[in-house]
């Protein structure tokens, strides 16, 4: 009796030994889905909030862009009589003499005339005798509409911004407060 005494303690310490022997270290695959579903549910959460942030932000800049645009224009009127051929004829590269076709009024990114997910349209207008022009429209529209914007905006020579949220802006559209 003795043996199978013995014998039933070994087997019974085995068991209990292999019972409490450490599992594998890591996280089994119902952890990992876990945590990649709290994840992907706080993205899907936060992406729109950053989307209209960022196209708050784009049109912010629009407006501003507008603003300093039309500055320009002021001062391109009062040095050389008349506005601007162009967008490009009121940046230019720094460096040089400021001259009618390269004012360096704008930075050359913004008289590209694309900035911040806009694009400026620039059109110079009624031209006079001596090749000056009194007035001027200018655009900014999203590159991707709701994507990168939703409102356009108009300005012209009375320095008004003018905004519309379904098509291009023109001087009939609201002014902005």
């Amino acid at each position: 009796m003795e043996t199978g005494e013995k014998e039933m303690r070994n087997s019974t310490k085995t068991r209990t030994e292999s019972a409490r022997t450490p599992q594998a270290a890591g996280f089994s695959l119902i952890e990992l889905l876990i945590v990649v579903a709290i994840i992907l549910i706080i993205a899907a959460i936060a992406v729109p909030g950053f989307l209209r942030a960022k196209i708050a932000a784009n049109q912010s800049s629009a407006i501003e862009n507008c603003r300093t645009i039309t500055s320009a224009e002021i001062n391109y009127d009062i040095v050389y009589g008349g506005f601007a051929p162009s967008l490009v004829a009121l940046g230019g590269p720094a460096g040089g003499t400021p001259n009618p076709s390269n004012a360096q009024m704008i930075d050359d990114a913004l008289s590209t005339g694309i900035r911040s997910g806009y694009v400026f349209s620039y059109a110079p207008v009624n031209q006079d005798a001596n090749g000056k022009f009194q007035d001027y429209g200018l655009n900014a529209d999203p590159q991707l509409a709701n994507v990168t914007g939703v409102n356009h905006y108009f300005t012209n020579e009375p320095s008004v911004i003018h905004w519309n949220a379904t098509a291009q802006a023109s001087v009939n559209d609201a002014p902005i407060q």
